[in-house]
């Protein structure tokens, strides 16, 4: 697999990012990514039960599978705004659609933003001509300007790859930098490639991939209204994916796997504040959920994100988080290693590797791991360290 530049873009697909002014800078706030005919689409949302009213409507939308555009502002989350948001969203997607020419059920909405804020219909409506006008297949740098909120960058991931003489490409397009904790969070992202392939096939790929990946960040532990992952395929090579197990569906099942973990890992590296990127692997869980229980409950904890951040290696936090999570283990038999430099053994920390442990907290990327002792079952989650600068900008976010 190569890298192509996203100026390149993916064949059957368009993209625009303009600015509407939703938010107070005249940045671009409004994104739109468009095929020129129905293609399968797959989605996964967030699992809050406050639900933004774009997740309800794009929700019901993509129940066939098929989707011919999709629009996306930044700025609004349009999230606990009743069923006047509902409309709000409903609306703009109708302007949309009949300005296309294409069907409202075939509009995907999205949103991310403030919460609890009147819908800027008005604004978005005035602006989707523009939109349209600046769609072209090489603006997929616009589009991803156009949707992040507290992210310090845009956030991509493109790669090819030969199928029998076909050029099969896969483009990903993410925001999220706060409120990032499983089912998803305040995140978006956006895939789309040219392949062909069976909707129930891309369906169950993104489910699977998105638990391996999105499913495996955390920032700052708050599940967010708004999280949402959709992927598009342009239908437009020769080979075909029809089923499990073959070829093709074993390499492009690669390809999205690599574009959504990069993604994610983005995510956390670009977490509010983030001043360390930190991979917690929990080996020889008991269970599968165990294993899932205890590196969540890890990188959950203010108290251990505190600590990398004032690199403290505080094996004492994490020891405390381990056993607040449900996880069965026997404290006795719990080893930590910190970059591979040995600190606990045994439930005892080892006092003759003080130094190098001083030392190697200081590294901007640190791999803790945690070995149970306990079973079979691994899990790797990716956090950040939970730093003043978090608590700034969250401090005055809506002021």
């Amino acid at each position: 697999m190569k890298r192509f530049p996203i100026t390149q873009g993916v064949p059957g697909f368009k993209f625009s990012g303009i600015a509407a002014g939703i938010k107070k800078a005249s940045i671009k706030d409004l994104g739109l990514i468009t095929t020129d005919r129905p293609c399968p689409a797959a989605a996964v949302f967030t699992k809050n039960s406050v639900k933004a009213a774009p997740v309800l409507v794009c929700g019901k939308n993509i129940k066939n599978n098929l989707i011919q555009a999709v629009l996306v502002n930044s700025g609004n989350a349009n999230a606990c705004t009743g069923q006047q948001g509902i409309d709000d969203a409903l609306a703009t997607a109708a302007i949309l659609s009949s300005k296309l020419n294409i069907e409202d059920k075939l509009v995907a909405p999205f949103s991310t933003g403030v919460i609890g804020v009147a819908f800027p219909t008005a604004k978005i409506i005035k602006h989707i001509p523009t939109l349209i006008n600046n769609l072209s297949s090489k603006n997929a740098k616009d589009f991803a300007e156009s949707i992040i909120t507290t992210d310090t960058c845009i956030k991509t991931s493109s790669y090819k790859e030969t199928f029998d003489n076909d050029c099969v490409k896969i483009l990903g397009l993410a925001k999220g930098s706060g409120m990032i904790m499983p089912n998803m969070a305040t995140m978006l992202a956006f895939i789309v490639t040219n392949i062909s392939i069976e909707k129930k096939l891309l369906k169950s790929l993104l489910k699977e991939i998105n638990e391996e990946t999105f499913n495996r960040i955390t920032v700052d532990g708050d599940m967010s209204t708004n999280d949402s992952v959709i992927v598009m395929s342009s239908n437009l090579t020769k080979t075909t994916v029809t089923k499990k197990g073959s070829k093709a569906y074993n390499t492009f099942k690669k390809m999205l796997h690599l574009v959504m973990k990069e993604l994610s890992v983005m995510i956390v590296k670009d977490g509010e504040g983030a001043t360390k990127l930190i991979n917690i692997i929990v080996e020889k869980a008991k269970t599968d959920a165990d294993a899932k229980k205890a590196a969540m409950q890890v990188a959950n904890s203010s108290l251990v994100k505190t600590a990398f951040f004032g690199e403290d290696f505080n094996w004492g936090r994490i020891l405390g988080a381990l056993g607040s999570s449900g996880a069965a283990f026997d404290m006795n038999r719990v080893n930590l290693l910190f970059n591979t430099i040995p600190a606990v053994q045994n439930g005892q920390g080892i006092k003759e590797n003080i130094t190098k442990l001083k030392k190697t907290v200081k590294n901007k990327e640190i791999t803790l791991l945690i070995d149970l002792n306990n079973g079979s079952k691994n899990c790797m989650v990716t956090t950040c360290d939970l730093s003043y600068e978090y608590v700034r900008i969250n401090a005055d976010y809506t002021t």
